[in-house]
């Protein structure tokens, strides 16, 4: 199918979804992902409307409990997200839920597994806790693989995510989960691994194993790689992400953004990036004017983009 690529009106069921056009344009994901330094993953079965983790939280948590819980993710980057098994969106009322919290800060990863009946039991949860250190239940080896599917927020995310979730679901039982809406459905298949913290975009089933391998050996798979979450902006991400490619480092830790300034009068920042045992010096522009394209999902869309006008080591 052809993208529209122009002003001129099609009709929307015409139209392919706002991931395929993001490919077509030749968009990239680098630089893209959401903040998240650690998180309260909760098992919610069942069908997910638009609003199902409002929902879910509203039902879990009194209102004080959910003002922490909103000052803990824009302080703390706590992000709650719900999950729900590959292919199984019947709850079970016999088996108890599962819900996991984890940190993914470079030098302080970690995860733990919960188990309750009901939703009203997170009521009295340390979320401080789960914004630290844990302690708060039984330690997991992850990592676990969450794709998003969450269809009624971008119907690209279901269509795209599921596949993801199935393959990943039979190579690696009890590691994969569907996940609600991560931000970026222009960049499905979404793929995010904790405690890990990297978010992937834009990949297929064979392309989603790779990443999975190579979590599982403490390693990041650079290509298609949207960002480290817990990096402090998307240039940060963007420079991590160039000096893995240029480097071939692979480690979770072996590239972190250290320093970022701004130029003068300028869309673009200085990144000081510590790969290895060297510096790097990555200047990280914006890109002023992108391809656009219409979709059928999101409408007119014109992706981010960033790139790497210098790489200089220190």
């Amino acid at each position: 199918m052809t993208a529209q690529l122009s002003d001129t009106p099609a009709p929307p069921a015409a139209l392919p979804g706002c991931a395929t056009v993001a490919r077509m344009l030749g968009a990239s994901p680098a630089g893209t992902a959401a903040e998240m330094r650690c998180w309260l993953l909760i098992e919610q079965p069942g069908p997910w409307p638009a609003d199902a983790l409002e929902n879910t939280l509203d039902e879990a948590f009194p209102a004080e409990r959910r003002e922490l819980l909103e000052n803990l993710r824009r302080t703390h980057g706590l992000r709650p997200l719900l999950i729900r098994r590959p292919g199984k969106h019947r709850r079970d009322p016999d088996r108890p839920r599962s819900v996991y919290v984890g940190g993914g800060e470079p030098g302080n990863r970690w995860l733990e597994r919960l188990e309750i009946r009901e939703l009203s039991e997170l009521a009295e949860l340390d979320l401080e806790a789960v914004a630290g250190a844990g302690g708060l239940g039984t330690r997991v080896d992850g990592p676990l693989f969450l794709v998003c599917t969450h269809g009624t927020k971008d119907m690209c995310c279901a269509v795209l995510g599921r596949p993801l979730a199935s393959t990943l679901n039979t190579n690696h039982p009890g590691r994969a989960w569907e996940v609600s809406h991560v931000g970026g459905d222009r960049w499905a298949g979404n793929l995010l691994v904790i405690p890990d913290g990297f978010l992937h975009g834009q990949l297929n089933p064979a392309e989603a194993a790779l990443v999975a391998k190579a979590a599982l050996r403490g390693q990041v798979e650079p290509e298609q790689l949207r960002g480290r979450t817990s990096a402090p902006t998307a240039w940060s991400q963007f420079a991590e992400i160039a000096i893995r490619r240029q480097t071939n480092l692979s480690g979770l830790d072996d590239v972190i953004a250290v320093q970022e300034e701004p130029l003068l009068e300028s869309d673009a920042r200085v990144v000081t990036v510590r790969g290895g045992d060297d510096f790097y010096s990555v200047t990280v522009r914006r890109r002023s004017a992108t391809p656009r394209g219409e979709s059928r999902c999101a409408g007119l869309i014109q992706p981010p983009g960033y790139v790497a006008e210098s790489i200089t080591p220190l």
